[in-house]
């Protein structure tokens, strides 16, 4: 029911909301996923973590994160990195501008908060590339705040458990996140929505029969009276959207990757770039390429030098 303020008030029997706190934190304690950032204590390695797997699978995160903190341990550390080293460092990873955003947010940590990540929401929510969902992840997994934490996955689990067959709004979702917390278990209850979501409780199949909240879920009747059946589906026609592939980002990233693989300080000619990324590249490419290369120095990815025939490109 909405009250006055226009919020809506899930009615959830708080007996229900026991038993599927039980059910769930059991499963997390015997078969969560042993992931390395989850066994980490300092803020700074979480932050590493939490913005690495904002657009990319945890199997890809884990050598990177491993190899990130080997090159930049600390906020420190990363904060007065050269620019072009913390890029290099971030090869295979993609979205480019996140690590950007995560030395911007050590050096805005080291220097308005003393190296330590700032406990206030505000503060949190502040800092480069930090978000809502970013913000309330760092204040629960590298603060211990007893915080609601709501992905994607997060979102379904509770969707199908607690509003079935209905399809909670963004709000809706977040409200059910903080009625349904259980005090004292933040942390693990989190990490459990998020692992069950991931690996069970998927969007299109979800495997019923393993999942603890079987016997709870009103959506798990639906699904396995039809285990054929799309979980969810495509949603309504889309018209085609731009191909990755010859599509600005594509040749951001390539441009990117060419200048990774220079030496530290080298910079190569323009042309010589455009020759790079484009086997047909010619005179009349020149003024998409520097339109190009003129976008990635806004973002900071890319240093230009000079004008003309002689212009060069380097990382920052």
């Amino acid at each position: 029911m909405p009250d006055a303020k226009g919020a809506t008030h899930l009615d959830i029997a708080d007996d229900t909301v026991a038993k599927v706190q039980h059910a769930l934190l059991s499963w997390f304690e015997a078969a969560g996923r042993r992931l390395p950032w989850r066994g980490a204590t300092d803020a700074y390695a979480i932050l590493v973590s939490e913005v690495m797997l904002q657009q990319t699978q945890v199997d890809r995160v884990i050598p990177a994160y491993h190899a990130f903190l080997r090159r930049f341990p600390t906020f420190e550390s990363l904060a007065e990195a050269p620019t072009a080293d913390v890029i290099r460092e971030w090869a295979g990873m993609g979205y480019n501008r996140r690590a950007l955003n995560l030395q911007r947010a050590a050096q805005a940590v080291v220097e308005r908060h003393g190296g330590e990540l700032p406990a206030d929401p505000g503060a949190l929510r502040a800092l480069p590339g930090v978000g809502e969902y970013t913000a309330n992840a760092l204040a629960c997994f590298a603060l211990g705040q007893q915080t609601a934490v709501v992905d994607t996955n997060v979102r379904r689990v509770l969707g199908r458990v607690f509003h079935w067959p209905s399809t909670p709004s963004e709000r809706e979702a977040a409200e059910t996140a903080r009625r349904v917390l259980p005090k004292g278990e933040a942390w693990a209850w989190n990490q459990a929505l998020m692992d069950l979501g991931a690996t069970v409780c998927t969007s299109r199949r979800p495997t019923c029969l393993l999942c603890p909240l079987r016997e709870l879920c009103p959506a798990s009747g639906a699904f396995e009276a039809e285990p054929a059946a799309i979980a969810e589906g495509r949603g309504a026609y889309r018209p085609k959207t731009e191909r990755f592939e010859g599509s600005s980002r594509f040749y951001r990233g390539r441009v990117v990757a060419h200048l990774r693989g220079l030496a530290a300080g080298e910079s190569c000619g323009v042309d010589d770039l455009g020759a790079a990324l484009k086997a047909d590249y010619s005179d009349a490419d020149a003024t998409w390429l520097r339109a190009l290369l003129e976008g990635l120095a806004r973002d900071g990815l890319v240093a230009l030098h000079g004008e003309g025939d002689g212009a060069r490109v380097s990382l920052p």
